[in-house]
């Protein structure tokens, strides 16, 4: 089973075309038709109008469940640095392999991966460093989410090679997701990445 997760905010579906697409290239990977998305708004959730909600939406060759919960983002504020030779192209309901590298966190809030000594992911968002004015992300990621292409492609945040040993040269890191945009802030200064 695969997982797609979708923001909606005040009653509008935020990048339907690039969440459409990565379920097409998913279904088209493993041998399948993506079923089509069913009208989300028409669905029968009040706070979909009033709040930010993430919807959640499991399927195969058909939807098998649509979830929706109100959305607030949690504080994170410290990252803990694991290494790790986990490949994750794609976006999976089961992620016990990202839980099993979750729990190794210690005391921090959260895990930053590297593999290969490289900038990936959280295990669940993607990331972008800020320096100055300008804002980076690895190109080396673990899954290319939705958000994350669609800041490429706005030129918003530029692709570059980030190893553990360049973190001095930014100033904070950014957690992004379908839920989450630079704007959001869910951010901290690098040097509370611990290694």
């Amino acid at each position: 089973m695969f997982l797609e997760t979708i923001c909606i905010l005040h009653g509008e579906i935020q990048n339907r075309q690039g969440h459409e697409e990565r379920m097409r290239q998913t279904a088209s990977h493993f041998g399948f038709k993506a079923p089509a998305l069913p009208d989300l708004l028409s669905l029968p959730v009040e706070e979909l109008r009033v709040s930010k909600v993430k919807c959640r939406i499991i399927y195969h060759n058909t939807i098998e469940e649509i979830s929706f919960e109100r959305y607030t983002a949690g504080k994170v504020s410290s990252l803990k640095l694991i290494e790790a030779p986990i490949d994750y192209p794609f976006k999976f309901a089961d992620r016990k392999t990202l839980n099993t590298l979750l729990a190794q966190k210690d005391d921090c809030d959260e895990i930053l991966i590297t593999r290969n000594g490289l900038i990936t992911d959280t295990s669940y968002s993607n990331v972008v460093f800020g320096q100055g004015e300008q804002y980076f992300t690895p190109e080396s990621t673990l899954l290319n989410g939705t958000k994350r292409q669609k800041l490429l492609q706005e030129g918003k945040i530029t692709e570059k090679r980030i190893d553990r040993n360049s973190l001095i040269e930014y100033d904070r890191i950014y957690l992004i997701n379908a839920m989450l945009d630079i704007a959001d802030g869910v951010s901290l200064p690098v040097d509370r990445i611990i290694a």
